[in-house]
């Protein structure tokens, strides 16, 4: 998605920052949901690890495609901007799995 709206990225910046956390924001709630739905038993743990541990894949992989693509951005740059909206997906995570595993009067 992000290739797609680049040439966003100078010239509407907002309009480019708004897609891409729509975009993060769904992509985390489909394939929690396919990942949950799975499993047996459902805990708080499992969303807060499921979210470490894409918090870590996206963060191995995307700094040497943004560093050397057409973005050029330092790494220190690339955290404050990209590196931090993927704690969104934690918490994402997280409400999913609080989500799956709640029952009525189980607060």
């Amino acid at each position: 998605m992000a290739m797609l709206v680049f040439p966003f990225h100078e010239t509407v910046r907002a309009l480019f920052e708004s897609v891409m956390a729509v975009t993060v924001a769904a992509v985390a709630v489909l394939f929690s949901w396919l990942y949950f739905k799975k499993l047996p038993v459902v805990e708080t743990k499992d969303g807060i690890m499921l979210g470490v541990v894409w918090w870590i894949v996206c963060v191995a992989i995307d700094p040497p495609l943004v560093m050397a693509g057409p973005m050029e951005m330092s790494l220190s740059k690339y955290f404050a901007d990209i590196g931090l909206t993927y704690v969104s997906i934690s918490v994402i995570t997280t409400g999913m799995a609080k989500a799956f595993g709640w029952s009525p009067g189980v607060a």
